[in-house]
Protein backbone atom coordinates (compact mmCIF):
# COMPACT_ATOMS: atom_id res chain seq x y z
CA UNK A 1 0.00 0.00 0.00
CA UNK A 2 1.23 3.34 -0.86
CA UNK A 3 1.68 6.24 1.63
CA UNK A 4 -1.27 8.52 2.28
CA UNK A 5 1.02 11.53 2.07
CA UNK A 6 2.92 11.86 -0.58
CA UNK A 7 6.03 14.47 -0.49
CA UNK A 8 4.12 16.89 -2.75
CA UNK A 9 1.08 16.35 -0.02
CA UNK A 10 3.75 16.87 3.05
CA UNK A 11 5.55 19.75 1.53
CA UNK A 12 2.34 21.35 1.00
CA UNK A 13 0.10 20.46 4.43
CA UNK A 14 3.65 21.68 6.25
CA UNK A 15 3.61 25.08 4.51
CA UNK A 16 0.23 25.97 4.66
CA UNK A 17 0.06 25.14 8.18
CA UNK A 18 3.11 26.98 8.74
CA UNK A 19 1.58 29.88 7.28
CA UNK A 20 4.45 30.00 4.41
CA UNK A 21 4.35 31.57 1.13
CA UNK A 22 4.97 29.19 -1.81
CA UNK A 23 7.64 31.77 -2.99
CA UNK A 24 9.30 31.87 -0.09
CA UNK A 25 9.25 28.05 0.03
CA UNK A 26 10.59 27.49 -3.61
CA UNK A 27 13.30 30.27 -3.32
CA UNK A 28 14.67 28.43 -0.19
CA UNK A 29 14.35 25.18 -2.53
CA UNK A 30 15.89 26.42 -5.53
CA UNK A 31 12.81 25.87 -7.68
CA UNK A 32 10.69 27.94 -9.46
CA UNK A 33 6.81 28.81 -8.43
CA UNK A 34 5.86 25.80 -11.02
CA UNK A 35 8.21 23.67 -9.94
CA UNK A 36 7.28 24.24 -6.65
CA UNK A 37 3.88 23.55 -7.48
CA UNK A 38 4.30 20.36 -9.38
CA UNK A 39 5.99 18.30 -6.95
CA UNK A 40 3.32 19.36 -4.45
CA UNK A 41 0.85 18.09 -6.76
CA UNK A 42 2.44 15.04 -7.85
CA UNK A 43 5.05 14.38 -5.10
CA UNK A 44 7.37 13.53 -7.88
CA UNK A 45 11.29 14.86 -7.91
CA UNK A 46 12.29 16.65 -11.57
CA UNK A 47 14.80 18.73 -9.77
CA UNK A 48 16.48 18.09 -6.49
CA UNK A 49 15.50 21.03 -4.13
CA UNK A 50 17.47 22.16 -1.64
CA UNK A 51 15.52 20.08 1.42
CA UNK A 52 18.12 21.37 4.64
CA UNK A 53 17.26 25.08 3.14
CA UNK A 54 13.36 25.05 3.07
CA UNK A 55 12.69 22.45 5.40
CA UNK A 56 13.07 24.46 8.88
CA UNK A 57 11.25 27.20 7.23
CA UNK A 58 7.76 24.70 6.96
CA UNK A 59 8.71 22.99 10.74
CA UNK A 60 9.76 19.51 8.62
CA UNK A 61 12.89 17.35 9.64
CA UNK A 62 15.45 17.78 6.46
CA UNK A 63 16.61 14.35 6.61
CA UNK A 64 13.18 12.29 7.49
CA UNK A 65 11.60 14.07 4.34
CA UNK A 66 14.78 13.18 2.24
CA UNK A 67 13.86 9.34 3.62
CA UNK A 68 10.54 10.05 2.31
CA UNK A 69 11.38 11.39 -0.89
CA UNK A 70 13.80 7.95 -1.72
CA UNK A 71 10.38 6.34 -1.49
CA UNK A 72 10.66 4.67 2.50
CA UNK A 73 7.77 2.62 2.78
CA UNK A 74 6.69 1.15 6.36
CA UNK A 75 7.67 -2.83 6.76
CA UNK A 76 4.98 -4.76 6.03
CA UNK A 77 3.06 -6.30 8.83
CA UNK A 78 3.25 -9.91 10.22
CA UNK A 79 -0.09 -10.09 10.81
CA UNK A 80 0.24 -14.07 12.22
CA UNK A 81 1.60 -12.24 15.33
CA UNK A 82 -2.37 -10.54 15.41
CA UNK A 83 -5.15 -13.53 14.96
CA UNK A 84 -7.62 -11.36 16.56
CA UNK A 85 -6.81 -8.26 14.95
CA UNK A 86 -8.33 -7.35 11.52
CA UNK A 87 -7.85 -4.30 8.88
CA UNK A 88 -11.20 -3.56 7.43
CA UNK A 89 -10.39 -0.81 4.54
CA UNK A 90 -13.62 0.57 2.16
CA UNK A 91 -14.03 3.06 -0.27
CA UNK A 92 -16.28 6.03 -0.92
CA UNK A 93 -16.03 9.13 -1.62
CA UNK A 94 -13.27 9.19 -3.98
CA UNK A 95 -11.11 7.96 -0.67
CA UNK A 96 -10.18 4.68 0.92
CA UNK A 97 -10.39 4.47 4.92
CA UNK A 98 -9.26 2.31 7.47
CA UNK A 99 -11.59 0.94 10.28
CA UNK A 100 -10.46 -1.76 12.52
CA UNK A 101 -11.95 -5.00 14.13
CA UNK A 102 -10.53 -6.66 16.94
CA UNK A 103 -11.32 -9.74 19.60
CA UNK A 104 -10.78 -11.98 22.24
CA UNK A 105 -9.65 -15.54 21.47
CA UNK A 106 -11.78 -17.21 23.90
CA UNK A 107 -14.98 -15.11 24.62
CA UNK A 108 -15.86 -14.33 21.19
CA UNK A 109 -16.60 -10.64 22.24
CA UNK A 110 -15.17 -7.92 19.50
CA UNK A 111 -14.60 -4.41 19.12
CA UNK A 112 -14.84 -2.46 16.25
CA UNK A 113 -12.98 1.02 15.72
CA UNK A 114 -14.62 3.75 13.83
CA UNK A 115 -17.01 2.17 10.93
CA UNK A 116 -15.63 3.54 7.31
CA UNK A 117 -17.95 3.57 4.33
CA UNK A 118 -19.56 -0.19 4.23
CA UNK A 119 -20.16 -2.56 6.77
CA UNK A 120 -20.02 -5.49 4.60
CA UNK A 121 -16.89 -6.52 5.44
CA UNK A 122 -17.85 -6.35 9.04
CA UNK A 123 -20.29 -8.86 8.86
CA UNK A 124 -18.24 -11.12 7.13
CA UNK A 125 -15.91 -10.89 9.72
CA UNK A 126 -18.19 -11.29 12.74
CA UNK A 127 -20.22 -14.61 10.83
CA UNK A 128 -16.52 -16.20 9.78
CA UNK A 129 -15.11 -15.86 13.34
CA UNK A 130 -18.32 -16.11 15.23
CA UNK A 131 -17.82 -12.99 17.24
CA UNK A 132 -20.26 -11.33 19.62
CA UNK A 133 -19.92 -7.50 18.25
CA UNK A 134 -20.28 -5.61 22.02
CA UNK A 135 -18.37 -2.01 20.59
CA UNK A 136 -18.06 0.75 18.57
CA UNK A 137 -15.14 3.11 19.43
CA UNK A 138 -15.38 6.08 17.15
CA UNK A 139 -12.07 7.67 16.78
CA UNK A 140 -13.31 11.09 15.15
CA UNK A 141 -16.48 12.65 13.99
CA UNK A 142 -15.75 13.06 10.05
CA UNK A 143 -18.09 11.23 7.44
CA UNK A 144 -15.85 8.90 6.54
CA UNK A 145 -14.91 7.47 9.95
CA UNK A 146 -18.48 7.15 10.80
CA UNK A 147 -20.72 6.75 7.25
CA UNK A 148 -22.04 3.04 8.23
CA UNK A 149 -22.74 3.86 11.84
CA UNK A 150 -26.30 3.86 11.00
CA UNK A 151 -26.61 0.40 9.30
CA UNK A 152 -24.57 -1.03 11.71
CA UNK A 153 -26.45 -0.04 14.74
CA UNK A 154 -29.90 -1.23 12.97
CA UNK A 155 -27.83 -4.48 12.58
CA UNK A 156 -26.48 -4.65 16.12
CA UNK A 157 -28.78 -2.72 18.31
CA UNK A 158 -27.32 -3.58 21.58
CA UNK A 159 -23.74 -2.43 20.88
CA UNK A 160 -21.75 0.09 23.17
CA UNK A 161 -21.02 3.08 20.94
CA UNK A 162 -17.54 5.20 22.85
CA UNK A 163 -16.57 8.42 21.61
CA UNK A 164 -15.39 12.21 22.27
CA UNK A 165 -18.28 14.17 20.81
CA UNK A 166 -19.74 16.41 22.84
CA UNK A 167 -23.13 15.99 21.46
CA UNK A 168 -22.90 11.97 22.15
CA UNK A 169 -24.47 10.94 25.57
CA UNK A 170 -23.30 11.02 28.56
CA UNK A 171 -23.14 6.77 28.98
CA UNK A 172 -21.52 7.04 25.25
CA UNK A 173 -18.35 9.65 26.11
CA UNK A 174 -15.39 8.05 26.53
CA UNK A 175 -13.87 8.75 30.30
CA UNK A 176 -10.49 9.95 31.42
CA UNK A 177 -8.45 6.91 32.37
CA UNK A 178 -11.20 4.29 31.80
CA UNK A 179 -10.52 0.91 30.88
CA UNK A 180 -12.90 -1.22 28.93
CA UNK A 181 -12.05 -4.99 29.08
CA UNK A 182 -12.69 -7.54 26.39
CA UNK A 183 -12.10 -10.90 27.52
CA UNK A 184 -8.73 -10.49 28.33
CA UNK A 185 -7.93 -7.76 25.98
CA UNK A 186 -7.33 -3.81 27.76
CA UNK A 187 -8.64 -0.74 25.94
CA UNK A 188 -8.24 2.52 27.22
CA UNK A 189 -8.39 6.35 25.24
CA UNK A 190 -5.88 9.16 25.01
CA UNK A 191 -7.42 12.17 23.75
CA UNK A 192 -5.49 13.61 20.22
CA UNK A 193 -7.35 15.91 19.20
CA UNK A 194 -5.99 18.56 16.21
CA UNK A 195 -7.18 16.96 13.38
CA UNK A 196 -11.00 17.22 14.88
CA UNK A 197 -12.11 18.63 18.19
CA UNK A 198 -13.23 15.44 19.25
CA UNK A 199 -10.37 12.80 18.09
CA UNK A 200 -8.97 9.96 20.34
CA UNK A 201 -6.57 7.41 20.17
CA UNK A 202 -7.51 3.95 21.47
CA UNK A 203 -5.07 1.77 22.73
CA UNK A 204 -5.73 -2.20 22.47
CA UNK A 205 -3.03 -4.13 25.12
CA UNK A 206 -2.62 -7.53 26.38
CA UNK A 207 -2.76 -9.67 23.50
CA UNK A 208 -2.25 -13.50 23.67
CA UNK A 209 1.81 -14.73 23.56
CA UNK A 210 3.40 -11.28 24.19
CA UNK A 211 2.08 -9.66 21.10
CA UNK A 212 2.52 -5.76 20.94
CA UNK A 213 -0.24 -3.41 21.80
CA UNK A 214 -2.01 -1.35 19.01
CA UNK A 215 -2.74 1.98 18.65
CA UNK A 216 -6.51 3.23 16.53
CA UNK A 217 -5.13 6.70 16.21
CA UNK A 218 -7.45 8.06 13.32
CA UNK A 219 -6.33 10.71 11.40
CA UNK A 220 -4.05 12.26 13.83
CA UNK A 221 -0.66 11.03 12.40
CA UNK A 222 -0.29 8.37 8.87
CA UNK A 223 2.92 6.39 8.03
CA UNK A 224 5.22 9.45 7.62
CA UNK A 225 2.35 11.95 7.90
CA UNK A 226 0.39 13.21 9.66
CA UNK A 227 -3.47 14.55 9.26
CA UNK A 228 -4.98 18.03 8.33
CA UNK A 229 -4.71 20.29 11.26
CA UNK A 230 -7.70 21.66 11.37
CA UNK A 231 -7.82 23.09 14.92
CA UNK A 232 -4.31 23.66 15.60
CA UNK A 233 -0.96 22.06 14.12
CA UNK A 234 0.92 23.00 17.38
CA UNK A 235 -1.88 21.04 19.72
CA UNK A 236 -1.86 18.41 16.87
CA UNK A 237 1.76 18.00 17.30
CA UNK A 238 1.75 18.62 21.01
CA UNK A 239 -0.69 15.35 20.98
CA UNK A 240 0.70 13.24 18.82
CA UNK A 241 4.18 13.70 21.30
CA UNK A 242 2.32 13.38 24.47
CA UNK A 243 -0.29 10.62 23.74
CA UNK A 244 1.40 8.47 20.83
CA UNK A 245 5.27 8.60 21.10
CA UNK A 246 4.81 7.75 24.75
CA UNK A 247 3.91 4.19 23.73
CA UNK A 248 6.11 1.43 23.70
CA UNK A 249 7.98 1.66 20.86
CA UNK A 250 6.57 -1.69 19.39
CA UNK A 251 3.54 -0.18 19.11
CA UNK A 252 1.73 -0.92 15.66
CA UNK A 253 0.23 2.41 14.72
CA UNK A 254 -2.79 2.14 12.87
CA UNK A 255 -4.42 5.01 10.97
CA UNK A 256 -7.19 5.77 9.40
CA UNK A 257 -5.73 6.20 6.14
CA UNK A 258 -2.95 3.99 4.17
CA UNK A 259 -0.66 1.31 5.72
CA UNK A 260 -0.07 0.70 9.26
CA UNK A 261 3.69 1.02 10.52
CA UNK A 262 4.96 0.84 14.08
CA UNK A 263 5.97 3.96 16.87
CA UNK A 264 9.26 3.04 16.14
CA UNK A 265 9.25 3.83 12.69
CA UNK A 266 7.76 7.01 12.98
CA UNK A 267 10.10 7.96 15.58
CA UNK A 268 12.87 7.75 12.65
CA UNK A 269 10.98 8.42 9.63
CA UNK A 270 8.29 11.08 10.04
CA UNK A 271 9.07 14.99 8.97
CA UNK A 272 6.98 16.65 10.79
CA UNK A 273 8.82 15.17 14.56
Amino acid sequence: MMLEDHLGDIVRKARTSAGVASETVAQAAGLTLDELAALEQSGVVVKLPNYAAFASLIDLDASKLERIAAGWLPAPVDFSLFRQFRVITTAGDDMTVNAYLVWDEVTREAALFDTGFDIGPVVTLVEENALILRHLFITHSHEDHIAAITPLRELFPKITLHSNMKSAPADQRNLANDTILLGRLRITNRETPGHCEDGVTYIVENFPEGTPSIAIVGDCIFAGSMGRPNQSVELLKQKVREQIFTLHKSTLVCPGHGPLTTLDEQLEVNPFF
